[in-house]
């Protein structure tokens, strides 16, 4: 028997906790809908986050903060680079313009060579996040 797969829920390992909520919540638009037991203003451990169809989880990669090594650790972070993320979104160009104006370091929207028009940013973490669509559409 085959399995029924309703979605997937990825979860990203974040360095700091209440930047990367804000860089998801205020600057793309995700809203938070669960986290674990709040420990001050956008501090928790964890938090699923909801933007139409999409769902991503975020932890934070150090629970404690003596355990977070200041700067962050870059080899960590480049290994970020071996995943992207694709989001679905029939409304790029217009998703820029608002990126944009929210100061996100955000990529003017191309159209790659298979036909999928992509909107490419990277989060505080240095997670790729890519918006795309049919070209044709």
């Amino acid at each position: 028997m085959a399995m029924t797969l309703g979605g997937v829920t990825p979860l990203l390992q974040v360095y700091d906790m209440p930047t990367s909520i804000r860089f998801y919540r205020d600057l793309l638009g995700f809203e938070v809908i669960q986290t674990s037991p709040v420990m001050g203003p956008d501090f928790f451990h964890w938090a699923m986050l909801r933007l139409g169809g999409a769902t991503l989880m975020l932890n934070t990669a150090y629970e404690f903060d003596d355990e977070r090594p200041l700067p962050p650790d870059a080899g960590r972070v480049v290994g970020h680079n071996d995943t992207g993320l694709y989001f679905g979104c029939s409304n790029i160009e217009e998703a820029y313009v608002a990126l944009q104006a929210k100061g996100v370091a955000v990529t003017a929207p191309k159209v790659a060579p298979y036909g999928m028009l992509q909107m490419p940013v990277h989060d505080p973490d240095g997670y790729f996040l890519c918006f795309q669509a049919p070209a044709n559409t």
